[in-house]
């Protein structure tokens, strides 16, 4: 940025084209909203294609443009190639690509009052799932869209990890009344795994392409409020030094910030808003 460029201009996303995958959940939507604001171009990928394309509409409601709800199962190969191809058809071009699809199995007691959640329990079939879906997905994206990025030579990889990819879960807030500490539910540990090595492939890719153009950094937010449980949200609080869980809103700023020519020079990064709770 030259330093007679506004910081205003530096935000721009006008025409760029994001692709942003888990685009129907709850951030992926707000990821979404961000770009569409800007200018951009946000294509909502998911699983569920009526959910995407509700989502979708939903953005384009609200911000007007021209957001695109998008049916891909991103464990495939195959099915990242085609949503690929479709996109360049369609605009020539892919900017940016938000990583931000996975699994978060909720904490909560299993058949037989065993605690499936538990690391003695936890069953390899929901491991698979949630690696295939968190990290695979993430690979497959980076590799088929960071290569088209690199073959235009400019484009940006922002990759969705958490503040529990950089700490341990506080397993203590999720203990029930009554509950004993090896009995108690707890945060899976998939969920640890994937955050954690979407920040090593965040890592890997900044070093991969930036001859190309290619940049590549990852936001670790902290806990969204989401009608949580009251108690397990005090709980959850008494650890963050602002006392209160994030408003989903509170992250479209940073995406902004991280997918646009603001961020140049931001290149392996890892951003964490989470109220300061990695910071005790």
């Amino acid at each position: 940025m030259s330093r007679t460029a506004r910081v205003r201009d530096a935000f721009d996303l006008d025409g760029r084209v994001v692709v942003i995958t888990g685009g129907a959940g709850l951030l992926g939507v707000r990821h979404a909203e961000a770009v569409a604001e800007l200018g951009g171009i946000p294509w909502l990928v998911d699983i569920d294609a009526g959910r995407a394309e509700a989502a979708a509409a939903s953005v384009r409601k609200a911000f007007g443009g021209a957001a695109v709800g998008a049916l891909a199962d991103i464990r495939s190969a195959e099915a990242v190639g085609l949503l690929r191809d479709e996109i360049l058809a369609r605009h020539g071009r892919i900017d940016a690509l938000i990583n931000n699809a996975a699994n978060n199995p909720k904490v909560e007691a299993g058949t037989g009052g065993e605690h499936w959640s538990r690391f003695e329990n936890f069953p390899l079939d929901v491991w698979n799932e949630d690696i295939a879906v968190g990290l695979t997905g993430a690979f497959l994206c980076s590799q088929v869209f960071g290569t088209a990025m690199a073959a235009a030579g400019r484009g940006v990889i922002l990759n969705i990890a958490s503040d529990l990819g950089l700490i341990a879960p506080d397993q203590r807030i999720y203990r029930e009344p009554g509950e004993s500490v090896d009995g108690q539910r707890v945060k899976p540990v998939t969920y640890s795994v994937v955050k954690a090595g979407l920040i090593g492939l965040t890592r890997y890719l900044a070093t991969y392409w930036p001859h190309r153009g290619v940049r590549a950094n990852a936001l670790a937010p902290g806990g969204v409020f989401a009608g949580q449980d009251e108690g397990f949200v005090q709980r959850l609080t008494n650890l963050i030094p602002m006392e209160r869980m994030a408003d989903p809103d509170e992250y479209k700023a940073a995406v902004a910030f991280m997918i646009s020519d603001a961020s140049s020079y931001m290149n392996g990064a890892v951003i964490s808003i989470d109220g300061g709770r990695t910071v005790w």
